[in-house]
């Protein structure tokens, strides 16, 4: 499967573009691809849904930062893993961006609409947002889930027509059965045709004689479906998928909704995210840190052992690497890292005050560097004077 093309790249546009110059970017590939206008051609067909959704994507604000900042995958287009961020079909673009062509998008250039099922609008079903709760366990390896959801689903009894037994419809004697109007106005720089939907029946071209009773007329039904979901590996907290097509159903036959699913990440008991990388906080006892130490570190496939050398300073991090998270577009996995932390304790009892006393006299427990280092740094400092 090809790799898909930079949203920018697909318009020629760049990411400091405003949103007037991304719509007349996407303005003249769609007429330069258009069906009509390239009849047959497959390669112009693609290329007209490519564009319709690197449009549909960088036209909205939201989107366009879930874009800049996860690339393909934050629109769901990992690959396997269920998501698609694009149109299933032509109609499907031409209900959505019909209005960047005033209201009519074979009225711009001369071509008809042929792929408007006859030039009868399509409804399209409302989007659906649900919000998932990821283990770190989950975000780290990839998760399958089933999800419930409540949505509007095509009716059964009249295969979401809305009339009864699915064929009680007369032809609109508005529209023709065409779902639009089209008037002709006398101006001073000539005749102007201008192309509406159809007030009469919506722009369906045909009326219900004897309505469905299950739906009432409308197609649709309410119930609850379950989805099953690949969510992929890498995901954060807000981000959000999307599932193309398990929306709410459009009445009357329409397109389906989306699925958006938003990322809730729950926080795990002993490490932090921070962007791909886990953070653990180690704490070590005063004599382990002076001698010398092996120490069990969490991860997120079991724990592992690291030896912490006699003598290493407070706040010292050490990298596990690959213990991280991976990358949501692929490109590695994070790092763990250990901070190591000095646990002091605030109570002594008489033999340990003696001890520790002893000890304070002791050349090897006199505060900074030792002689030697301390000739390190005189030398480092005098190549910088």
């Amino acid at each position: 499967m090809a790799a898909k093309r930079d949203y920018y790249e697909v318009l020629e546009v760049s990411k400091n573009t405003t949103p007037e110059e991304i719509k007349k970017a996407y303005r003249k590939k769609a007429i330069q691809y258009h069906p009509d206008k390239n009849p047959g051609d497959k390669q112009a067909e693609e290329k007209f849904k490519e564009a319709a959704e690197a449009y549909e994507v960088l036209s909205n604000p939201e989107k366009k930062q879930r874009y800049d900042q996860f690339g393909h995958a934050g629109m769901g287009g990992a690959a396997g893993g269920g998501f698609s961020g694009g149109f299933s079909n032509i109609e499907d673009i031409f209900s959505t961006f019909g209005d960047i062509f005033g209201g009519h998008f074979g009225g711009f250039g001369g071509f008809g609409s042929g792929h408007r099922s006859g030039g009868r609008r399509v409804s399209r079903g409302s989007d659906l947002r649900v919000k998932v709760k990821l283990t770190l366990n989950e975000i780290v390896n990839g998760v399958e889930k089933k999800l419930k959801v409540k949505k509007y689903v095509a009716c059964q009894h009249c295969n979401g027509t809305g009339a009864k037994n699915g064929s009680s419809f007369s032809t609109c004697n508005t529209c023709r059965g065409t779902g639009q109007v089209t008037r002709i106005a006398n101006t001073l720089l000539g005749q102007m045709q201008t192309t509406s939907t159809c007030s009469t029946c919506q722009g369906d071209g045909k009326m219900i004689t004897d309505q469905c009773s299950h739906c009432g007329g409308e197609g649709v039904i309410r119930e609850e479906e379950v989805i099953n979901i690949k969510i992929p590996a890498g995901v954060g907290e807000g981000m959000q998928l999307n599932v193309s097509g398990k929306g709410n159903t459009g009445r009357r036959g329409g397109i389906n909704g989306d699925l958006l699913v938003v990322i809730a990440e729950e926080e795990h008991p002993e490490l932090i995210r921070d962007g791909n990388n886990l953070i653990y906080n180690l704490f070590v006892s005063f004599p382990d840190i002076t001698l010398g130490v092996t120490a069990e570190i969490p991860t997120v496939d079991g724990k592992v052992k690291v030896k912490i050398e006699q003598g290493t300073q407070p706040e010292k991090i050490l990298r596990l690497r690959g213990k991280g998270i991976p990358d949501v577009n692929g490109y590695g996995k994070g790092d763990l890292l250990v901070r190591v932390h000095v646990w002091i304790p605030k109570k002594l009892n008489t033999e340990e005050k003696r001890i520790l006393e002893k000890l304070q006299s002791s050349p090897c427990f006199q505060t900074g560097p030792s002689a030697e280092e301390k000739t390190f740094f005189e030398k480092m400092k005098d190549m910088f004077d």
